[in-house]
């Protein structure tokens, strides 16, 4: 009689992976209610005209401009007029990102085809004459094809010069123009005696992210900066002050000067990869992401990981100069180029 089989062991339940968290997906604005918001197409005639608009007419037609409209814009109801302004007297306004060449050609060549200027730019009195937040390329390319005039949306208020970033509709702003925009608007602010006591915190939609300023001056300096491969780390230790704008400016040049050190750093370690034989457009955005902190910090649920910027910027420059590219493999490189990190598009 053949031997029993002893009994098997029992098998213990293998533990199921855990399943990755998903992400909290964002909370979208509402749509309002259709014809809930602004003025009734027939009201934007309603009214007299602004004391700051007339004023701004006035100086239109002093500079040989011709005023077509005054009206209300139907959004906010504030008074604007629509313009046709002498084109040496418009100039874009100071602290906007450098001329696209590409792109002021491209407008050169596709506007004649239309045969018509149709895309009025915005203009604010500045002094003698007017000062566009958003038509740079437009005001090239018509210079470019000779024209003596261009069509403009005068609005009076100043302020709307600063709103570059959320009027801006030419070209896509990447973070290299976004930060330098940000950081020559706090310079020109700074400046003026009545608006270098601002807290910063008032001015968040002109300024659009508190990181925006130190990585700009980090650019004023190396225009070569890649602060793509830094503001993760930076958006998460920047934060909007209510200190005056004088004082935070003067902060953040200082945190720049920790950024360029650590980016002097974070280059060695790259040159170190590239002597071990790695070839690839990602080692830095490899190399800070090895070497930042802020990584391993759980985030609390609807508490965005914060750090300290004099804190994370300690441990990461030691990071750097500690950096073992023997502990680095080709998947990593790899994994970087796929999720295209680093990018300052």
């Amino acid at each position: 009689m053949p031997p029993k089989k002893a009994a098997a062991a029992p098998k213990t339940p293998k533990a199921k992976a855990a399943k990755p968290k998903a992400a909290t997906p964002r909370k979208k604005k509402a749509a309002a209610t259709p014809g809930s918001a602004g003025i009734a197409a027939a009201a934007c005639l309603d009214g007299t005209p602004s004391p700051a608009l007339t004023a701004a007419c006035a100086l239109v037609e002093q500079l040989g401009g011709v005023v077509a409209a005054r009206y209300r814009e139907p959004l906010g109801g504030h008074w604007v007029a629509l313009a046709v302004l002498p084109i040496e007297k418009v100039e874009a306004t100071p602290y906007q990102r450098e001329l696209s060449p590409t792109h002021a050609e491209r407008l050169a060549t596709v506007i004649p085809k239309v045969g018509r200027f149709l895309d009025p730019i915005v203009a604010v009195p500045s002094g003698a004459g007017f000062h566009s937040p958003n038509g740079m390329h437009r005001l090239a390319a018509m210079r470019r094809l000779g024209a003596q005039a261009i069509t403009a949306l005068v609005v009076p208020e100043p302020e709307v010069a600063f709103r570059i970033l959320a009027l801006n509709t030419e070209k896509a702003h990447n973070l290299k123009d976004k930060s330098l925009e940000v950081v020559r608007m706090v310079r020109a602010l700074v400046a003026d005696a009545a608006s270098r006591d601002r807290p910063e915190s008032a001015l968040q939609l002109e300024l659009e992210q508190p990181g925006y300023l130190t990585i700009g001056v980090c650019y004023e300096q190396n225009g070569r900066f890649s602060g793509g491969a830094y503001m993760p780390v930076v958006s998460r230790c920047e934060a909007w002050s209510d200190r005056p704008l004088r004082v935070v400016l003067a902060e953040r040049e200082a945190h720049a000067t920790q950024l360029l050190a650590l980016d002097e750093a974070v280059n060695e370690a790259v040159q170190r990869l590239k002597d071990s034989g790695f070839a690839s457009g990602y080692l830095k955005p490899v190399v800070v992401a090895r070497i930042n902190p802020l990584r391993f910090v759980q985030a609390k649920p609807g508490q965005p990981v914060r750090g300290d910027f004099d804190a994370v910027m300690t441990k990461m420059l030691a990071g750097a100069k500690a950096f073992d590219p023997s502990k680095v493999k080709a998947a990593d490189i790899a994994m970087a180029a796929a999720m295209g990190g680093g990018s300052d598009e």
